[in-house]
């Protein structure tokens, strides 16, 4: 089969993927394209091949409109641009609708679990923009800040995105950073804006490559016969290990330098007052803290006395919520790998002595723990929170689960988990945590 890397046709999009794309045919091969909505016909242009059942390609142009079409709001994100604003050329209650529809197949094929979803607003139902307070950025080579095209290492220096929250990013493209560095700005409760600088990553990483090289390449799988690596596969090796090699690079410990603000963020959830690093974790829609710390309240079945956990706690957000319920005769247990996150949790939260907050990796953890709570809460990384510890807290045999989780597939497939062990799912909410984007969040309760 030839390679259709730049090859434009005439397609009919069907239903949404997870992803942000939606899922067509083209002469017998699965395509997914980006830029349109289902029902459309498009003229694609292929941006990706590796040979195989599908390929990935973009709608350059709308032959047959979708009635929820509108002018996209970002400027930014539209064929070969940056990966923000999957969705910004639909109406926001379409946006909804496709994250119901992408969570649902995905709770059907993953879970087993045939359920409606209703994706929820968080705050204007009409929002599209100026809902983000956290933003990352990346420097080019010449020091102009900006984002990555999209599954590319190539910094896009635009940064017209409608997502941050007005003010945040002020003044940012009209000066030369450090090349190669990043930038985390963080408008906090209090309105005040933190900027800050951390050092480039050592270019290792990128040795030998090229700087538009698309992100994930190699994960592809073509047919040659097994034990023949020959060339092609040998480059996707290349770009594998260089991908990793970046990866663990701009995860580690990097220095900072505050440049605006006082690189310490103030924010505020049920009436309690956080100060955190400001490159440290926040949700990043301006209203999604409180809205889960509600549901977790509602949720959690806590009375005075009980017990609870929260795994993956951050700075003790929902923790604080389950001590109040439990009260002094209570206990809740806390766990989170930052130890800064710990130690700011743990200053914020000095009335709630009933309240133990750990640093530790939540696998190691669980492992060990003791009892039997009452509820866990988790809400894990977007890769989820896998067997081992969905396995240790069904051992435990809390009375209730309240699982949270902000990629449909790894959500759907720990509820797998959870069902396989006896729980069933009570309850399930989806929020509109990031709107114009294909993200989602989505929070489950199970029981026995």
């Amino acid at each position: 089969m030839s390679e259709w890397r730049g090859q434009e046709f005439e397609i009919r999009l069907g239903p949404p993927g997870h992803g942000g794309f939606c899922v067509g045919r083209h002469e017998g091969r699965v395509v997914f394209v980006r830029h349109g909505l289902p029902g459309e016909l498009v003229r694609a242009l292929v941006t990706e091949d590796r040979g195989g059942s599908f390929c990935r390609a973009d709608a350059v142009e709308i032959i047959e409109a979708s009635p929820d079409r509108v002018p996209a709001t970002c400027p930014v994100s539209g064929p070969g641009g940056a990966g923000c604003c999957d969705f910004s050329f639909a109406t926001p209650a379409a946006q909804r609708a496709l994250k119901a529809t992408v969570v649902a197949e995905q709770l059907r094929r993953l879970a087993g679990v045939e359920r409606e979803v209703t994706v929820e607003p968080i705050g204007d139902p009409e929002e599209t923009g100026g809902w983000r307070t956290r933003i990352r950025l990346v420097v080019d080579g010449d020091g102009h800040a900006g984002v990555h095209r999209y599954r590319s290492t190539a910094v896009l220096p635009d940064l017209r995105c409608p997502q941050p929250v007005a003010g945040a990013l002020d003044g940012v493209a009209d000066r030369r950073w450090t090349p190669g560095a990043d930038l985390v700005v963080a408008v906090d409760g209090d309105g005040v804006r933190h900027l800050v600088e951390l050092a480039a990553v050592p270019d290792t990483a990128q040795a030998g490559g090229r700087p538009d090289t698309p992100r994930g390449a190699g994960r592809g799988r073509g047919h040659r016969p097994a034990g023949r690596r020959g060339p092609a596969a040998d480059e996707r090796g290349a770009v594998r290990d260089r991908a990793a090699a970046r990866k663990s690079a701009t995860n580690a410990p990097r220095e900072e330098w505050v440049l605006a603000g006082s690189g310490r963020a103030v924010e505020y959830v049920a009436g309690r007052r956080w100060e955190l690093a400001a490159t440290g974790f926040w949700q990043a829609h301006r209203g999604a803290a409180q809205r889960y710390s509600d549901l977790v309240a509602e949720w959690s079945g806590l009375t005075p006395g009980g017990s609870g956990w929260d795994l993956y706690s951050g700075v003790g957000v929902f923790a604080a919520r389950l001590a109040e319920q439990t009260g002094q005769t209570g206990a809740v247990a806390a766990v989170e790998s930052a130890r800064s996150a710990v130690a700011d949790g743990t200053a914020a939260l000095r009335d709630l002595p009933w309240l133990d907050l750990s640093a530790d990796r939540v696998e190691r953890w669980v492992r060990k723990a003791t009892g039997t709570p009452d509820v866990v809460v988790l809400d894990p990384p977007r890769a989820g929170a896998g067997k081992e510890v969905v396995a240790a807290v069904t051992d435990a045999d809390p009375r209730r689960i309240v699982h949270i989780g902000c990629d449909p597939a790894a959500f759907a497939r720990d509820l797998g988990l959870y069902l396989d062990a006896g729980y069933h799912l009570a309850d399930l909410r989806a929020f509109d945590a990031f709107p114009a984007t294909h993200h989602v969040e989505c929070v489950a309760l199970l029981d026995r």
